[in-house]
């Protein structure tokens, strides 16, 4: 037993703290160690390397202590020999990628050798369902075919190896990664080291921290990963073919979580389409002080001042919340209103702060690099993964970012500590919080020892890394330092101000404290007194949330002004402004409000969003149009057919509910082959009673209405793997396919049709001319059929909500929801009138 007091760093927490009970060990290399229990999170796998007075009864292992075993490799252990030889011999590092093996190969130097593993290296095969349902679900991997070369230099690179130090990424799949490579090399591993090592950043001190604390494999966290794999495949491989043949068509698929997603979006999209738009009306009073001015006889004449005017809503009517339903309804409150008195009844004055958003979270990353940069989630995480794997800014390649598959928004106390030291630099002190703060992760299931994601260094500001930088790389980089800088700054200060104001008509008696004026309106302004973080950064919203329910009132960062008022203050009405307006449906899913529906549910995790997302669109069930997430024909119908068939499976809460017993996998709390016997075996039995009963679907022939240039036969629309296009009814015979033009616009240069088109690698759409390549004509922003304003003809495209711009005189033009491009649309750039 060691008695001196000891700290050590714990990767459950990510942070230094005292060892409890540390005892003395020694590794299987002969390294000297003590292991024990962290005082602040109680992990008890922490270790403190080095000799202690403790070691001097110990001996440590011999040779062939080190060979007794089964010979299979197992991370932090070693079964063999571990002579002079292995010693001598350099240490093979394994990763993931080759970027990330640059990246660490510069911080470990010429003593470690490291390789890419690019990705997984075994899997359940392809072409079958790859488990033994029959034995306890015993899984059959293989090795792909496109992996076979990699393994074949892994294998000859770990022979030579004298130790292996396995580093894939800290999660469910990286941990099983790890577990993939010890069994692929376990002829290749016996006898030798094989370390497991985890970081959360790619910098030289998270390296060295890393290695010089190595961990065995988590048994634990393999096996959520395996029983989600098999989970996945059981149901994917089942629910796949019977949707493919009771509705007649190839390339169908369904999936665990998938298929809710897109239930979330079919029954989102019923909603609107049940939604009835109701009538109501509001009334405003723009409203002026008044000011007295001494005429030339002497006497006082009353005058509205017109740079002192705000406006006031109708607030209370009668007491009650103003119900005004018709036209008639508000007529006859303008008609009472018209020479009524406006006095102030109180005036309301209060400080209001703002706290900032926490530092993102995969989820929350993928969310807001929709609203302000337009990503889709797997385009985000792309970059994201580039920026964490490491690049080269003028010192050597270093991972930018933390990992960006995270859950967790706890930040390292040392990250904290150079955050603020920065914004105390640059800001001034009044601009740090007492304290750094700490914010809790709306996920009920964060993993709180991880970090949240953030730069690797503060003080690689965007701007000094620019350079460096693909755009899409810098621009999310820019979103992520300035997230976390503004997470570690004050709040900001709103000086609010809130005005009642008593509309007493003609003859009717004051209002007194006992009594409840008949119309109440209010006005509410607001200043920014103290920016705070707002200096550096403010959180997107999605459309459909801009303002606090509480009383109707808007809170943004737009000042908004109010003269001073004073309490039995009169005013002038200056105009009575009474509007229509119609409810309005739920707005359709954006890829930023699905999943951060997908995570408030507590469906998939942070690796899973962007593939969940893909999949639905890439399946032609959901297509995007603009930032908006809509059903297809096809995806409602296979909406329809498993809600219908298997609604107890296709449903948020039981989705959810599987996601917790994975989790409770991970922490060893549940074995994984009971959870999957009890989902697999009344769905198996649901899945054969469906087949029984789904009569097939016959399968709908949706026809262009024009002949196929070459035969004659009638053009009909198609679903091919890159989406929707025109094909030939006579196919095989006729081969014939064209793409699927944009109604009423056409080509500027040629006249002929614009269709849409997506870059060879990646996802991202473009518009071009259907007679490429005799026309080269393209356009990012999608063509809307519309004439411009200004009368030249010129091709008009979208260039953000409800405006157009017209290629030709390159003017900016608000554009009315129907797409009125004559009556209705007003230009806000350019000097040409409507």
């Amino acid at each position: 037993m060691i008695s001196a007091r000891m700290e050590a760093f714990c990767f459950k927490c990510r942070g230094k703290h005292t060892l409890l009970d540390p005892k003395p060990i020694f590794f299987a290399n002969g390294s000297p160690a003590s292991v024990g229990v962290c005082s602040n999170c109680g992990y008890d796998k922490v270790y403190k390397m080095g000799r202690t007075p403790a070691h001097d009864g110990l001996t440590p292992p011999t040779r062939s202590e080190q060979g007794a075993g089964s010979g299979r490799a197992s991370a932090g252990k070693s079964n063999a020999p571990a002579g002079a030889n292995n010693a001598r011999k350099t240490p093979l590092v394994i990763v993931e990628s080759p970027a990330k093996a640059r990246t660490i190969g510069k911080f470990l130097g010429r003593k470690f050798r490291v390789h890419a593993s690019i990705g997984h290296i075994r899997d359940l095969p392809k072409n079958r369902l790859g488990v033994d349902v029959g034995a306890d679900f015993e899984p059959r991997y293989v090795i792909p075919t496109d992996k076979k070369s990699v393994v074949k230099e892994l294998k000859a690179l770990a022979k030579e190896a004298g130790e292996v130090w396995l580093a894939t990424d800290p999660d469910r799949e990286g941990e099983a990664i790890s577990w993939h490579l010890t069994h692929v090399l376990d002829k290749e591993l016996n006898g030798k080291p094989v370390r497991r090592v985890e970081f959360h950043e790619i910098t030289e001190h998270a390296i060295a921290e890393a290695f010089s604390h190595p961990r065995e494999l988590d048994r634990n966290l393999v096996d959520a990963q395996q029983a989600r794999r098999i989970l996945d495949r059981l149901v994917g491989y089942t629910l796949s073919p019977l949707l493919r043949d009771k509705m007649q068509r190839k390339g169908l698929s369904a999936g665990r979580v998938q298929s809710v997603a897109l239930r979330l979006v079919c029954e989102r999209e019923r909603e609107i389409e049940r939604f009835k738009p109701v009538e109501y009306w509001t009334i405003e009073a723009e409203l002026a002080k008044r000011a007295s001015l001494v005429g030339n006889g002497g006497q006082t004449a009353e005058q509205s001042v017109d740079s002192q005017t705000f406006m006031a809503r109708l607030f209370k009517l009668n007491g009650a919340e103003p119900d005004l339903k018709t036209h008639s309804d508000a007529q006859q409150v303008v008609d009472a209103l018209q020479e009524a008195d406006y006095v102030v009844l109180r005036v309301e004055r209060k400080d209001r702060t703002r706290r900032p958003a926490a530092p993102f979270t995969t989820s929350t990353l993928q969310q807001e690099a929709s609203r302000k940069l337009g990503f889709n989630a797997r385009r985000t995480m792309a970059a994201a993964q580039q920026l964490y794997e490491g690049i080269d800014v003028g010192e050597g390649p270093v991972g930018l970012i933390t990992y960006m598959r995270t859950d967790s928004t706890n930040v390292a106390v040392s990250a904290q500590a150079e955050a603020r030291e920065w914004i105390a630099q640059r800001y001034g002190q009044e601009y740090l919080p007492d304290q750094p703060p700490r914010y809790t992760s709306r996920s009920k299931n964060a993993q709180e020892a991880h970090e949240a994601i953030r730069p690797t260094s503060v003080f690689r500001a965007p701007e000094e890394v620019k350079a460096y930088l693909e755009r899409d790389q810098f621009r999310l980089y820019d979103l992520i330092w300035k997230r976390f800088i503004a997470s570690q700054m004050a709040n900001a200060v709103y000086d609010a101000t809130t005005v009642d104001i008593d509309a007493r008509p003609a003859g009717a008696p004051a209002t007194t404290n006992s009594t409840t004026p008949a119309y109440l309106f209010r006005a509410s302004g607001s200043i920014v007194k103290f920016p705070g973080f707002l200096k550096v950064y403010e959180e997107g919203r999605d459309e459909d949330i801009f303002a606090n329910a509480a009383n109707g009132e808007s809170f943004n960062t737009t000042d908004k002004r109010l003269p001073e008022l004073s309490e039995n203050e009169p005013l002038d009405l200056v105009q009575l402004l009474p509007e229509q307006h119609f409810t309005q449906p739920p707005p359709r899913y954006t890829e930023a409000s699905l999943i951060k529906a997908l995570e408030e549910y507590g469906i998939g995790r942070p690796s899973t969003y962007a593939t969940i997302l893909g999949i639905i669109q890439s399946r032609y069930y959901v297509a995007r149009e603009g930032k908006q997430l809509r059903p297809t024909e096809l995806g409602l119908q296979v909406n329809d057919l498993l809600v219908k068939h298997f609604p107890q499976y296709i449903d948020v809460g039981f989705t959810a509910h599987v996601e917790d017993e994975l989790d409770d996998i991970e922490t060893g709390a549940r074995a994984w082959q009971p959870v999957l016997h009890e989902f697999y075996d009344p769905f198996k039995t649901a899945v054969e009673q469906a087949a029984q009963s789904i009569a097939p679907i016959e399968r709908t022939v949706e026809y262009t209405g024009e002949p196929c240039p070459r035969c004659g036969s009638p053009l009909v629309y198609k679903q091919g793997r890159f989406g929707r296009f025109i094909g030939c009814s006579n196919f095989p015979q006729c081969r014939y396919v064209e793409p699927i033009s944009l109604p009423g616009v056409r080509c500027p240069k040629c006249g002929g049709k614009l269709v849409e088109k997506r870059v060879r690698k990646g996802r991202r759409v473009f518009y071009g001319c259907a007679s490429y390549p005799a026309c080269d004509f393209t356009t990012w922003n999608r063509p809307v059929p519309m004439r411009c304003p200004s009368g030249d003809g010129g091709l008009m495209v979208e260039v953000g909500k409800g405006k157009a711009k017209c290629l030709t005189c390159e003017q900016v033009f608000e554009i009315s929801d129907e797409g009125d491009a004559t009556a209705t649309m007003q230009q806000i750039v350019g000097d040409a009138a409507v």
